[in-house]
């Protein structure tokens, strides 16, 4: 979940799963995450809806880790 100020800087980020408040400096986002917006269209239980969350990186990890089908994976250099 993130929060902004007025002049929409980003002020706080916290991991909807476990409540962890993650570093921010100066409105930049210290550590990764996994940030979800999910636009749900026509035949889901979810029509119109939009819904976002984010998680740390701790919770992606045990959320990927359930996972039947492991998640791909390429090294990318930015």
């Amino acid at each position: 979940m993130k929060r902004y100020d007025e002049q929409k800087e980003l002020q706080e980020v916290i991991c909807n799963q476990c409540g962890k408040k993650l570093k921010v400096e100066k409105g930049i986002l210290m550590e990764g995450i996994l940030e979800v917006r999910q636009n749900f269209g026509y035949f889901s239980g979810k029509d119109g809806l939009t819904q976002e969350f984010d998680l740390c990186e701790e919770c992606y990890d045990r959320l990927i880790d359930g996972f039947v089908i492991p998640v791909t994976q390429k090294e990318e250099f930015l």
